[in-house]
Formats: C-alpha cells, structure tokens, sequence
C-alpha cells in the first residue's frame, strides 16, 4: 500500500500558480552546446580545385600585366588583338574610391547663392581679353599639323591602324547615349596607353552624356598619374563643365558628382581645373559658386589648400578669386607666415584701385582678419587699417577694424582672457622653412 502511495506521489506535478512574465529571465542550462566561433575553428586546407582556380586567375593577371607592358614600350603599333574588344565588359568596374563618403543630394544647393546683381556687379572685373577654352581636340589637332603640314582637315584623324580609328569611334557613339551599366571594355585600357590622347579623342568627348563623363573620371583619376589626370581635367572635364553652366545656367547632376570625384586628385584638381579657371579671368559667378560648393563639401588635405590659396592670391583679380579664397579660409586650415603674408599681398594690392569693390571683397577680408589675426604682423595690421581707408563698407569695415585692433600681433604672447589660436600653435612647434608647400608651378599650355 505505501508502495502504491509513494509511486502516485512521485507522479504528481507541482504546478506554479502564477503566470510567466516576460520580465522575468528565464533560467538557462549553462551546460547548453555552443557552435564554435570562427575564430575557434580549425584551419582547413584549400581544396585542390579551388588552388587550381587561384593559379590560373594569377596567370591571367600576369599575362595582362605584359600586355599593358609591351603596349607602352610600343605605341605606334598598337596591338589589333588588344584593342578590339568586346562592348561590354563581364566583370564589375573596379572603383578606388569605394568608402569613401560623399554628401550626395537629389537637388544642387548652389543656386540660393548666385543673386542678378551681384552677377551683373562682378562682371566688371572680368577679363575682356580672354580666349576661348582651349579642349583636347584643339591640342590633338595642333599636335597633327605640326607632324603634317599638309593636313587641313577641320578634324583631322591620328595616325592609328584603320580598325583601331573605327573601333573607337564606335565607341564614342555608344558613350554619347550612354546612360547606366558597364562601359566598353577598351575604353578602360585608355590610362594605360602612350597615346591615350589621340585615342580619347577618337571618341569625341565633347559628345558624351553627362553618365559618361563621370565614369570616365573616376576611371581615369584612379588608374592615371598626377600629369594625365591634370590634362585629362583641363581639356575634357573643364570645358564640358564650362559648356553645361552656359547653356543650361545650372551644373547637371551628374557633372556635379564628377567635379567631387575629381577631387580625390587634389593636385591635379588645382592645377587641372580650378588654377586654369581663374587664370582665364573669366570665370562668373554661377561657375565660382558652383565650384566653391564642391570645395566646401569636399575634404582637401592641408598642403593642397595652402597652395591653392597662395595661387589664387598671385593671380590677376577677376572678381569671382574672392569667393573661392573665402571658401577656403572658411574651412579653417592652419596655414603657413609664406600664405599668409601672400594674402595680405593680395589685399593691398587694391590700395590705389579707384573702383568699387564688390561686398564679397570686403566679407572675404573680414573672413581672413577673423581667423588670422593673431598671426598678422604689426606693419600688416599697419597696411590694412590704411587700406579701410580707401576701400570702405558701412557694415563690415567697421567690424575689420574692430577685429584689427583687438589682437596680438604675430610672435607676441598671447593674453591670459585671449584664446590661443590654432595656427600659433602650430607656427610655434613647427619652423616655417620646415613647413614646406609643394612648388606648383604654372605651366604652359600644350
């Protein structure tokens, strides 16, 4: 009997009154199996098929590599085989710049800034000498007829095998409708040729979409050095983005993401577009905020920046010089006495002008009294306050002055109720000869 007893006891449940809540953690066995991490696991070996895969892909590599190799060592003879290729390439295009964050937006926010008047005002102070856009065409064909004097065609052709000339201009009226998916497979082997040139001039850049203009820089400006990238960007993209402005008064899109991608190059980009810009002198408005929207967007390395702005500062003024060297003393770079004395160079310089400058003048030396006023000499300071009396703005003068005469000049010891400026700092550790900027020097078109 207690037998039976003890057997319905052990088979009785304990049940718990009350219900499960969610709040509470459920018990859990610590004795639970785990997968184990990839870390923890054991190395295997690579299959022998896969190996087999691997090495072939490395020949193949190699091959090519030999390829491009004999390719330059041999221009004038351009491999057949080489260069008819098919349209379409099976692989996925190869960018260099993948991770790199750019601000990408649906509409362009440049135009809020461009107002008539101060378009009409600034128009004074460009050049009316100034030629026309020099494009690749122009230094092709000059090239040509020094080679052949008796060529008088209005586009004459290279001197390139028949089936080469035709399978390039093929492509070039493929690259004129081109819209999205993936570019001819020749057109990639354009960096690597001697006469990259007369190839893309095959193709007539100056009839490409808008898409095709900025594969073709990113493609370029990743597998090009800094002088075929700096041409590439003064006699295709330049004019073409000139081109757009004047026609359509606004930049399209996709020649906007293009100038931004450009800039990944930032030596060529200088010298390439922004320094034949204003050289020109007849770069308006429109064009100077467009451009100035992508510097602003875009980070440019310190050294590049000083160049750029010591470049601008020689130049001969065109009225637009003045918003793009405020953008860049907006982006607050610590820059060297060499810059800084050149800068004030540039602003004295208008000293005896009799004409009126426009406000973007004056909001561009507050802009530089604001950030680099510590740094500025005694006799600078001594300059500038002559030059406020010449060239006078009834809200902003003012406030140069103001700023002026409340700063330490440059080498003094900054006060225990002023705060130390970052460029001192850096002025301070680093000796200014040892602050070398990069000789960019302006060379002379082809």
């Amino acid at each position: 009997m207690r037998e039976k007893m003890g057997k319905k006891r052990s088979r009785e449940r304990t049940l718990n009154p009350h219900p499960f809540l969610a709040e509470h953690p459920t018990a859990v066995s610590k004795n639970r199996t785990k997968p184990p991490k990839r870390h923890q696991q054991q190395e295997q070996m690579i299959s022998t098929s896969l190996s087999d895969k691997i090495l072939k892909e490395a020949f193949k590599q190699q091959k090519e590599i030999v390829d491009e190799e004999n390719e330059e060592q041999n221009p004038a003879i351009l491999n057949l085989s080489a260069v008819q290729l098919p349209l379409h390439d099976e692989e996925e295009d190869i960018d260099d710049f993948a991770g790199f964050s750019e601000t990408q937006s649906q509409f362009n926010d440049y135009e809020d800034q461009i107002n008539e008047e101060d378009e009409n005002l600034l128009e004074a102070f460009l050049s009316k000498d100034a030629g026309p856009q020099r494009t690749l065409g122009d230094v092709v064909a000059a090239r040509i007829k020094e080679q052949d004097a008796t060529v008088s065609s209005v586009r004459p052709m290279p001197k390139l095998d028949n089936n080469v000339i035709e399978h390039y201009k093929t492509m070039g009226k493929l690259l004129s409708t081109y819209t999205t998916g993936k570019l001819p497979k020749g057109f990639k082997h354009i960096p690597a040729m001697a006469c990259w040139e007369e190839i893309l001039y095959l193709t007539e850049p100056e009839k490409w979409s808008p898409c095709a203009v900025y594969q073709a820089t990113r493609i370029f400006a990743s597998n090009m050095n800094r002088k075929k990238a700096e041409k590439f960007y003064k006699f295709v993209l330049l004019p073409r983005v000139r081109e757009d402005i004047r026609k359509h008064k606004r930049l399209h899109f996709e020649l906007y993401q293009t100038l931004k991608k450009a800039l990944y190059k930032p030596a060529a980009f200088n010298k390439g577009i922004l320094f034949p810009l204003f050289k020109s002198g007849n770069c308006n408005l429109r064009e100077a905020v467009i451009l100035g929207s992508v510097i602003q967007k875009m980070s440019i390395p310190p050294a590049h920046s000083s160049v750029a702005l010591l470049r601008l500062a020689e130049m001969d003024y065109c009225g637009t010089t003045s918003y793009i060297i405020k953008i860049f003393i907006d982006k607050k770079y610590a820059l060297p006495y060499r810059v800084l004395d050149a800068l004030v160079g540039h602003f004295m310089r208008f000293l005896e002008d009799s004409r009126v400058m426009p406000v973007i003048w004056h909001q561009t030396l507050l802009a530089f009294i604001q950030r680099y006023k510590h740094e500025l000499r005694k006799e600078d300071k001594e300059n500038l306050n002559t030059l406020m009396q010449q060239q006078r703005h009834y809200l902003v003068t003012p406030e140069i002055l103001r700023e002026l005469n409340n700063s330490r000049n440059r080498g003094e010891k900054e006060d225990e109720n002023m705060l130390c400026s970052p460029v001192s700092v850096i002025n301070k550790t680093i000796e200014e000869d040892r602050f070398d900027i990069p000789e960019v020097p302006m060379e002379e078109d082809d």
